[in-house]
């Protein structure tokens, strides 16, 4: 089984320059929780998750660096949660989106995907055609693909 014959072809994505509040009005909208990013020509240019929103507006601790000539604390969040959570709502999806991001050839065989999201411990994979985004293929898709006829 191939990638094309499984993958989910309505991707839902955001673009390279939109800002956070979109990204969480998707997430709210379509109860997903994470999109490809995209620029004009469909190519994947990054990937955010809820997990890179969790990392920013998560409690940031104060960190102490010892070295052998002084000790210096690096202080963490001042903010409270809500300023924090509001403060991100404007940046770019770039500053917080991951620019190296796993993807897959449409022609791809089901049990490598299956590797790869397994080995990488990511929950999707953009899939591609000619360097374009043409699909996208989750953990889920592939437990139902891989079991449907054995079950």
């Amino acid at each position: 089984m191939k990638a094309y014959e499984s993958m989910k072809q309505e991707v839902i994505t955001v673009h390279e320059t939109d800002v956070i509040r979109h990204v969480v009005e998707r997430f709210i909208q379509s109860g997903i929780s994470g999109v490809p990013v995209i620029n004009d020509e469909s190519e994947v240019v990054g990937y955010i998750s809820d997990g890179d929103i969790m990392r920013a507006i998560g409690k940031h601790k104060d960190i102490i660096v010892d070295t052998f000539l002084y000790v210096d604390v690096i202080k963490g969040d001042e903010e409270d949660y809500d300023a924090r959570v509001r403060h991100i709502l404007n940046r770019p999806i770039m500053e917080m989106a991951r620019r190296k991001v796993v993807t897959a050839d449409v022609e791809t065989e089901m049990e490598e995907i299956a590797a790869t999201l397994g080995s990488k411990r990511i929950k999707k994979l953009p899939i591609l055609k000619q360097g374009k985004l043409v699909g996208i293929i989750s953990r889920g898709d592939v437990i139902r693909h891989s079991f449907k006829r054995f079950l």
